[in-house]
C-alpha cells in the first residue's frame, strides 16, 4: 500500500446508482460489467488514453454504507464527445492510497480486498475511489488489480 497524488483525469463509460445495503451492489455491479462486455462499450468510447478499464465509485451520498454511483469505462483525453447512453466525468487531482489485489478475479478477489479497505479505518474523503484493470488483469485467474482510495 502506497500513497500517491493522482492528477485530474476524465472517464467515459456506463453507470449505475447502487448501494452496499442489502447487497444491492453485488447484483448491480456485476450486471454493469456484463452489459459493458456484452455491448463492447470500450470500443465505443472515443479519445481513450489507454486500454485499461476503470471501475469508479463516486457521488457518495455519505460513505460506503449509503448510495453511490459506479462508473465503468475508460480514461479519455476530454469529454467533448460522450456517446448516447454513456456518462462522462472529470475527477480532480487528489491523494489516494493504492492497494494491489492479486489472485483470481473470478473468486471474489476485488470484493475481498474491499472488505479489508472498509475495515482499515482510513481517513477516506468519499470523493472517488477506483479500480484499474490494466495489462496485469488480462488473465482473470492470475490477475493484478490496482485499487485507489481517496484519502484526506
Amino acid at each position: 500500500m502506497s500513497t500517491q497524488k493522482i492528477q485530474k483525469f476524465n472517464v467515459i463509460g456506463i453507470a449505475v446508482r447502487t448501494s452496499n445495503e442489502n447487497e444491492q451492489a453485488a447484483t448491480d455491479i456485476p450486471a454493469l460489467w456484463e452489459k459493458f462486455m456484452a455491448e463492447g462499450i470500450a470500443e465505443k468510447i472515443p479519445n481513450k488514453t489507454d486500454h485499461s478499464l476503470y471501475c469508479i465509485y463516486t457521488d457518495y451520498e455519505k460513505d460506503h454504507t449509503k448510495p453511490y454511483t459506479t462508473i465503468l469505462g475508460c480514461k479519455v483525453e476530454n469529454l467533448d464527445i460522450i456517446p448516447d447512453g454513456m456518462v462522462g466525468k472529470t475527477f480532480e487531482t487528489a491523494t489516494y492510497k493504492k492497494y494491489v489485489a492479486k489472485g483470481n478475479v473470478l473468486q471474489g478477489l476485488v470484493y475481498n480486498e474491499w472488505i479489508k479497505i472498509w475495515n482499515a479505518g482510513l481517513p477516506r474523503t468519499f470523493t472517488a475511489d477506483f479500480e484499474v484493470y490494466g495489462e496485469k488483469a488480462q488473465n482473470p485467474e492470475d490477475a493484478e488489480v490496482d485499487i485507489y482510495i481517496a484519502v484526506g
